[in-house]
């Protein structure tokens, strides 16, 4: 097993290099993708979380043969790497190695990451998922820890000298995200926008886009949007 691995697809505008840590995820968001990617039951994947076998046994043999350095490394795309109410130490672990070998790792979660942040710096990135406002948050991502306190870890990391980024993806409220975006972009050093995809929608993806880009703009922030969003901007 090689844990260390280039995305590809959709997953390639995420980051280069990624590592999946664990076998499934408890937040149980009903757009999640995962189960299918891996061809495994959806309630299974929501109920069976653990790290994979040797996975920081393997990340540590794979940077020292491959000899790994100077990249920034995604933590993770199949799963989350601080599954709520799970201990999380193999992705304190990883982070570790990951460091200790001259890298940098790119966090995205909807658990709370705050446990490790005493391990990154101002090359690491910690971000969060974004798709609606707290209502949404606690209707469509049930077992997540609430979009409040996401937002007060990466309000806590960019204290720190971390820098911060949001993935609004999927977009499930269009006006929560765009006021959110208005209210916190001082916290944010990046965002990334994305449709929600294979679930029905209401939202005008393509004004939707016009509007997230023009307030992007204004504010000022380094954004990007994702291309399956892109293309029904340009369709239109």
């Amino acid at each position: 097993m090689k844990p260390i691995y280039k995305p590809k697809g959709a997953a390639a505008e995420y980051g280069e290099y990624a590592v999946n840590i664990y076998t499934g995820c408890p937040h149980r968001c009903y757009y999640c993708f995962a189960p299918q990617v891996l061809r495994r039951e959806r309630e299974a994947f929501h109920s069976h979380v653990e790290p994979r076998r040797d996975i920081v046994a393997e990340v540590a043999h794979q940077l020292n043969m491959e000899q790994i350095t100077g990249k920034t490394i995604h933590l993770c795309f199949t799963c989350d790497p601080y599954p709520t109410g799970y201990d999380t130490t193999p992705t304190r672990e990883i982070i570790k190695l990951l460091k200790e070998s001259g890298n940098h790792v790119q966090i995205l979660t909807k658990g709370d990451g705050s446990r490790d942040f005493d391990l990154l710096d101002g090359g690491d990135w910690y971000g969060i998922t974004v798709s609606g406002g707290e209502a949404e948050s606690y209707l469509r991502e049930p077992k997540a820890i609430r979009l409040s306190k996401r937002m007060s870890a990466l309000i806590e990391a960019k204290e720190r000298g971390i820098k911060t980024w949001v993935s609004f993806e999927p977009v499930l409220v269009e006006s929560d995200v765009l006021e959110i975006l208005r209210t916190f972009h001082g916290n944010f050093d990046r965002v990334k926008i994305g449709k929600l995809n294979y679930w029905p929608s209401d939202i005008n993806w393509a004004e939707f886009g016009r509007k997230a880009e023009a307030l992007c703009q204004e504010l000022g922030l380094d954004y990007y949007i994702k291309d399956k969003l892109r293309a029904e901007m340009e369709k239109a």
